[in-house]
């Protein structure tokens, strides 16, 4: 598996804390925004986030207007592998 340098990067605040939410207007645009613990929220490309939906490494709860997403299984692997340290935020099992 190829990750880009951006989807890289979205897996290690991930496994740091951050949180990835996909906000809806009522026209239903989406803009993904990436929330550390501490900072500025951040956009995030929409092709980062796709591709690791894709990959299954990423996984939404669907909220109206604004989704959280969670790493799968194989998300927070991925995460700790890029780290080096254990993943201990919140995610989705057995997905």
């Amino acid at each position: 598996m190829t990750l880009t340098a951006a989807q890289q990067q979205l897996l290690r605040a991930l496994a740091t804390g951050a949180t990835l939410k996909a906000h809806r207007s009522l026209d239903g645009e989406k803009l993904y925004r990436l929330h550390p613990l501490g900072g500025e929220s951040q956009e995030v490309p929409a092709t980062a986030v796709t591709g690791l939906e894709t990959l299954r490494l990423l996984h939404s709860n669907q909220k109206f207007p604004a989704a959280t997403f969670l790493l799968t299984d194989g998300g927070r692997q991925v995460a700790a592998a890029l780290t080096g340290s254990e993943v201990k935020p919140l995610g989705a099992r057995n997905f």
